[in-house]
Formats: C-alpha cells, sequence, structure tokens
C-alpha cells in the first residue's frame, strides 16, 4: 500500500510536534511506502529539510499556498469563461452554499484554467459583487473584490497542483491538506483519512481574531473560509482521527459525522527517554525550568518570561531553559530576547534546537505556556522524564496533567493555569521550586500516567490496525478490478 501524507506548514521543515509525530509514524512502518505532499507557504522552504527522510519514504512533493505575481496583473477583466456549471460550482463556493466540489476539481485539472486569470476574470467578479450586494454593501467594492482574491488565491493554488497518486492520503489537518486529499479521492477513487492534533478550523480562528493584518469586517470572510474547507475534508473523509474526547467534541460541532471518528492518543518512544544523565555542576543550586518548545507566537513565551521574572523575585535559585529552534518566527524571538534584556533578567538560556537527552534530566519541572495546543509531546516527553508540568488549560493538557477516564486515577501531575495568567503560572512556578517532595511525587504520577496511556507502541498498534484495514479494501477492490477485467 502507498500512503500519501498531506501536510500543511510542518514536515520536514519544521522541528517538532506535528512534524516529529509524523517522523515517528513513518518510521513505525518501515514496510510502508510513504510519499510526502506538503503544503507550504511560498517557495523559500523549498527542499529545506530539518528531517532526514526514512528510507520508506520514496518522494517528497511541494505545493506553495502563494506562487503567483497575480497581485501585478493589469487590471483588466480576462473574457474567458468557464463553464455553467462550473459558475454554478464557484458561486455557490463563494456565496457558502452547498457546493459540488467534484466540479471545481475537474475545472482546475483542465488546462483551460488558469489561477490568475479566473481570479481576474468575469466569473470571479460576478460571484463576488454578488456575495457583496447581499451582506457587504456598506464597504468599498474595490477593497472588498481585492481581499476575495486573496482569500480564494492560496485555495485556487492547491486545486491546480499536481497531486502524486496513492492508495491512501494521510492528511495531518483539515484546512488545504484536506482540500488536496478531498481532490485525490475524488480523482483516483483513493481512501481518505484526516488525523488532526489541533482542531485545524478552530486554531485557524483564533489566529485570526487576533490578527492585526486583517481589518474586522474581513476576519469572518476568512474564517468562514476554514469552516468551508473542514466541511469538505470532513464530508470526503472515510475515517477521522483526534488525540482526545475533547477533540471529538470539537469534530462533531464542525460538523464531522460522530461514526466517522476514532479517538487515537499521541505516543511517544519512553525508551528514548530512559536513564538520562542528571544534573551538572553547572546545576548547582539552581531550580531549572525547562520549556520545549518552538520560539513562536502561538506558545506565548513572552508570558513565560514574564511568569519567570515575577517568580525569581521570591526565588533567586530558579533558571528558565527555553530550548528549541527560534527560526521560524525570527521577528517573534527577536521580541522575546529583547524582553528578557529590557527587564534585566539573568538565568534565562535559550539553546535553540538541542537534544532534549540532554537537557531534560537536569530540568526540576517544564513549563509550557501555549495559547493553543493539542495533545502536546513535550508533556508526555517531560513524564517519560519524571518531570512535573506547568501547562496553560489547552488542547487535552488539563487531561494529561491532571488524569482523565475511569483508568485513570486522576492524581495530578502538575498544575494547570489559565491562559496568559502572568500571576497564576509564577504563583506555579514557586509551589513546585518551594517543595522537592511535590515535585518528586508529581514526577511520578507523570511518569506511570504516560507508561499506562501514551506509549509509541499503543499508538503504532491503533495506526497498524487502521491501515490494515484500509490495505484489505485495497486489495479487495484491486482483486474486483483485476477479475472484470479478466
Amino acid at each position: 500500500m502507498r500512503v500519501c501524507i498531506v501536510a500543511e506548514g510542518c514536515y520536514p521543515y519544521v522541528v517538532g510536534g506535528v512534524s516529529s509525530w509524523i517522523n515517528s509514524l513513518i518510521r513505525s512502518f518501515p514496510e510502508t511506502e510513504f510519499v510526502v505532499l506538503a503544503i507550504l507557504a511560498n517557495r523559500t522552504l523549498s527542499g529545506k529539510f530539518v528531517y532526514e527522510l526514512p528510507e520508506n519514504v520514496t518522494e517528497v512533493h511541494e505545493v506553495y499556498l502563494d506562487d503567483a505575481d497575480w497581485s501585478g496583473t493589469k487590471h483588466t477583466r480576462h473574457t474567458k469563461r468557464v463553464k455553467k456549471s462550473e459558475f454554478a460550482a464557484l458561486r455557490s463556493l463563494i456565496l457558502g452554499q452547498d457546493t459540488d466540489w467534484s466540479v471545481l476539481f475537474d475545472m482546475f485539472r483542465s488546462a483551460a484554467v488558469s489561477t490568475d486569470c479566473l481570479l481576474m476574470g468575469q466569473d470571479f467578479f460576478l460571484a463576488v459583487r454578488e456575495l457583496y450586494l447581499l451582506r457587504y454593501s456598506q464597504i468599498c467594492f474595490s477593497d472588498f473584490l481585492w481581499t476575495m482574491r486573496s482569500i480564494y488565491l492560496p485555495l485556487f493554488l492547491v486545486m491546480s497542483s499536481e497531486i502524486p497518486k496513492a492508495d491512501l492520503y494521510h492528511c495531518i489537518a483539515t484546512g488545504y491538506a484536506g482540500v488536496l486529499g478531498s481532490m485525490a479521492k475524488h480523482l483516483f477513487g483513493s481512501r481518505l483519512m484526516i488525523s488532526e492534533h489541533g482542531i485545524y478550523t478552530r486554531e485557524r480562528e483564533e489566529e485570526l481574531i487576533r490578527a492585526k493584518w486583517v481589518k474586522d469586517i474581513y476576519k469572518n470572510i476568512w474564517i468562514d473560509q476554514f469552516y468551508k474547507l473542514s466541511k469538505l475534508a470532513y464530508e470526503s473523509a472515510d475515517i477521522v482521527t483526534c488525540l482526545y474526547d475533547g477533540a471529538k467534541r470539537l469534530q462533531i460541532e464542525l460538523g464531522c459525522p460522530p461514526g466517522k471518528i476514532q479517538v487515537t492518543p499521541n505516543g511517544i518512544n519512553t525508551q528514548n527517554l530512559a536513564d538520562l544523565p542528571g544534573k551538572t555542576e553547572e546545576d548547582a543550586g539552581y531550580i531549572n525550568i525547562g520549556a520545549v518548545l518552538r520560539v513562536v507566537p502561538i506558545k506565548d513565551v513572552k508570558t513565560m518570561i514574564q511568569a519567570f521574572a515575577m517568580a525569581k523575585e521570591y526565588d533567586e535559585r530558579l533558571k528558565l531553559w527555553i530550548m528549541g529552534p527560534w527560526e521560524e518566527s525570527e521577528e517573534y524571538a527577536k521580541e522575546c530576547f529583547e524582553l528578557v534584556d529590557m527587564m534585566g533578567l539573568r538565568d534565562v538560556e535559550f539553546t535553540g534546537r538541542v537534544n532534549i537527552r540532554d537537557y531534560l534530566g537536569r530540568m526540576d519541572m517544564t513549563i509550557l505556556t501555549s495559547i493553543s495546543e493539542g495533545q502536546p509531546l513535550t508533556i508526555l516527553e517531560s513524564f517519560a522524564a519524571h518531570k512535573p508540568v506547568i501547562a496553560t488549560d489547552v488542547g487535552n493538557c488539563r487531561g494529561l496533567v491532571y488524569g482523565e477516564g475511569r483508568e485513570d486515577p486522576g492524581e495530578r501531575a502538575g498544575i494547570i493555569t489559565h491562559i496568559m495568567n502572568t500571576e497564576e503560572i509564577s504563583d506555579a512556578i514557586l509551589e513546585l521550586s518551594f517543595n522537592e517532595e511535590l515535585r518528586l511525587k508529581m514526577g511520578e504520577v507523570g511518569y506511570h500516567r504516560v507508561m499506562e496511556n501514551y506509549k509509541i507502541e499503543y499508538m503504532r498498534e491503533m495506526y497498524s490496525a487502521i491501515y490494515r484495514d484500509f490495505e484489505k479494501s485495497v486489495n479487495a477492490e484491486e482483486k474486483i478490478l483485476a477479475g472484470s477485467v479478466n
């Protein structure tokens, strides 16, 4: 069976989180052929892999969300029109009505359709004008039209892309990945699986609400666009997985049929985190706090730094280790560096990308102050290292730290705080720094929790069963086709 992993903005270009999960998944099935269909913002990242690809990854294909100088096109309407059925599908998509995506998929496979010409053409203009007159006539039409072009450009580029043929398309989100998976299923009759770590639509919604580059009146249009894409992915998928029951409830709220959903928790290689080296002479007298993360806005590193500063006033022994790359969002990382300097903070180390085996054993606790998460691998890794965790109440962090389900005793493996609550996070740091016995007890609770529920072997078993079922159906279809030919 040939599996195509469809991922946006992560593997194999970005380390950690979802990328680590994809890498582990592929390596868990060495006998299965994988191809990667990677969705990137633009060509600047092309070929810049940060992972050494496993031998069973035979191809990497790239799709770019911004790959045309369409904004420089002369302001003239292109006269070439699409077919009536194609215009009807385009119009329904823009108006937010039930859309015949199969017509759009076929339209974009046609060499006669150019993304630039469609965006600048009469058909797109007419559909956008209708939406404008129905709902947005109070604003400037030219601004509205160009905003709609910018919203639909990445979608049209995605649908214009070449898709490698596979038996199963495993999309690691809805969004543009889900569009490609849905299109592949239509074109090749393949199977489609969606695996969500965070709930893509809700994450984009949170980002857009906070975004300064989008005017308020356009935020809802952007948000609606992602809701359309998730609806398509859920309807097209044969199976949809998520990491915990709360995520399943969100998927159902967003329109995913409950019968398609299967909860498949994350798993980590606990053996890789056994027998870690402990504290060194450099650590003498310090209470080390470890933050394993990418230095990006969604991790809210600034709040972490401010909370650490408050706690440091009461416990001079504290030292913060921020372990992870900062190249993904250099501007935000620079702001974090400058915040440390401006506050005159001592004992904050930005290590960059590291092997966590060299550091986790030295930590007394770890911390995660994200404003959005799924089921963080960094929490599971901390548990495997016998370390308690301070985490914000996002995604499945509460369930991991406080336990969930009938078989989990519900003992605390750390402390959960509210997002962006500097004082509360600072208090949590101090509660653990002044109580070594509590730290050790929570660390053991976390260790037993990860060993009972979140080992890589458990995740491998679940996905092995799913892949086997897909492979059986593929083989059965091939036999039927071979019989009909004979």
